[in-house]
């Protein structure tokens, strides 16, 4: 499989604030919701979504790239100097994870329902 960027997150203590701010900054239109996911109105580039977590980390933006098997990847991930920072969450449309490379920066992996292991 390859594993392609298919989301990014931009993290924020006031989400309302920042949705307004990129809305007015890129026109992009933000839906209200825990996940503010993100429609830049085109279908070019990668989609995304504006989160406040309620804790730390509060500023913060990540990038996810596609697995076919999310805790295998961090196995390999920490094999070469990795970390894992959130193990294997499921959610409604898939399976997210946090890892730290071996420079501190946080990426996130993701596994869509319907990709077989």
């Amino acid at each position: 499989m390859s594993h392609p960027v298919v989301h990014f997150e931009i993290g924020c203590k006031n989400k309302a604030a920042t949705s307004a701010f990129y809305a007015a900054a890129f026109g992009w239109k933000i839906e209200d919701g825990p996940a503010g996911m993100i429609d830049t109105g085109s279908s070019e580039g990668v989609q995304g979504h504006v989160a406040a977590l309620g804790h730390e980390p509060h500023q913060f933006t990540h990038f996810y790239v596609q697995t076919d098997d999310v805790a295998e990847s961090l196995k390999q991930i920490e094999a070469l100097g990795g970390k894992t920072l959130v193990p294997p969450v499921p959610i409604p449309s898939g399976t997210f994870a946090w890892f730290a490379d071996p420079e501190g920066n946080t990426v996130g992996l993701w596994k869509p329902n319907g990709i077989q292991a």
